[in-house]
């Protein structure tokens, strides 16, 4: 009993931290208004993989002779500021721990003196192993929307405070920079770039606020640079314009923010009815045992 005692520990132990790994804590307010006080800290690009990721690294050359990660998970990557090659080595080495879960699967199931099938064994090697080449995608497409949705509320803010620069009779370039210099954030940063890298290289603020809403799949980053482009180029007045866009980015981001709630509301249904269910089921547990018995 004493090695399945401990076989049994360590799995548990593992599988705690697996879920502890999966599902970070979240910040405290706090730490979210020290944050917000404090200068914006450069977001880290994961280029650099530990030891176990750079054991795959020979296979990325062939993963992407097949078209992977693709053009759209690119740009989640690109997002959030990772490598394309460090996600695919990630890919292959979770791939690879499926593999060896199902391994360890095999060896459970025998301590327990349970059969299984070579079948069924390479059937969930399979399963596992696919499951943890797609994982890495899903969360890189679910932190890229998170990351969308936080980059146009500051973008919201972004166009609140070039409209009230302008208002105070700065011109187009110089209420950019100066709206960028004010709001702190990993938004704000990129913004700051975009706009330095501008003026480092003589070419139009509008030009490269297009390209870096092209680069993340914003659409809304890409609509303010033709409207700011027709404020440089054509003399046009875009302090009405600019008011009814923040206006309008403010009204989508609360719908998306209630959509977001009530989904969750919904999903808060499935737990509590399987739980009512459970409950009918225990109550009804002796009488249906007294009548199966009379028969």
């Amino acid at each position: 009993m004493i090695p399945v005692i401990c076989l049994g520990l360590g799995t548990g132990i593992g599988l705690w931290m697996l879920l502890a790994w999966a599902i970070p804590s979240r910040p405290s307010l706090h730490e979210h208004l020290s944050l917000a006080d404090s200068a914006a800290a450069p977001v880290v690009d994961v280029t650099e993989a530990g030891s176990v990721v750079a054991v795959a690294r020979p296979l990325i050359p062939s993963l992407r002779r097949l078209g992977l990660p693709g053009e759209k998970l690119e740009r989640d990557l690109r997002v959030l500021r990772r490598g394309a090659d460090t996600h695919l080595a990630v890919k292959v080495v979770h791939g690879c721990a499926g593999l060896v879960t199902a391994l360890l699967l095999q060896e459970v199931l025998a301590l327990a003196d349970i059969p299984a099938s070579v079948e069924v064994l390479l059937v969930a090697a399979l399963l596992l192993a696919g499951a943890g080449f797609l994982a890495p995608d899903l969360e890189v497409r679910t932190k890229a929307a998170r990351a969308r949705a936080e980059f146009r509320g500051a973008l919201s803010a972004f166009l609140d405070l070039v409209w009230i620069t302008l208002a105070g009779g700065a011109g187009v370039e110089v209420a950019l920079l100066a709206a960028a210099e004010v709001g702190r954030g990993p938004a704000f940063t990129q913004l700051r770039r975009a706009l330095d890298a501008a003026q480092l290289t003589r070419t139009t603020p509008w030009s490269t606020l297009r390209r870096l809403g092209e680069e993340l799949d914003i659409t809304e980053l890409a609509e303010l640079a033709a409207s700011i482009s027709l404020a440089g180029t054509e003399g046009a007045k875009i302090r009405t314009s600019l008011a009814a866009k923040a206006k309008a980015l403010r009204t989508h981001l609360v719908a998306d923010a209630e959509a977001d709630a009530q989904a969750a509301t919904e999903r808060m249904a499935l737990p509590v009815t399987l739980l009512f269910l459970g409950f009918l089921g225990f109550i009804a547990y002796p009488a249906v045992t007294q009548v199966l018995s009379g028969l």
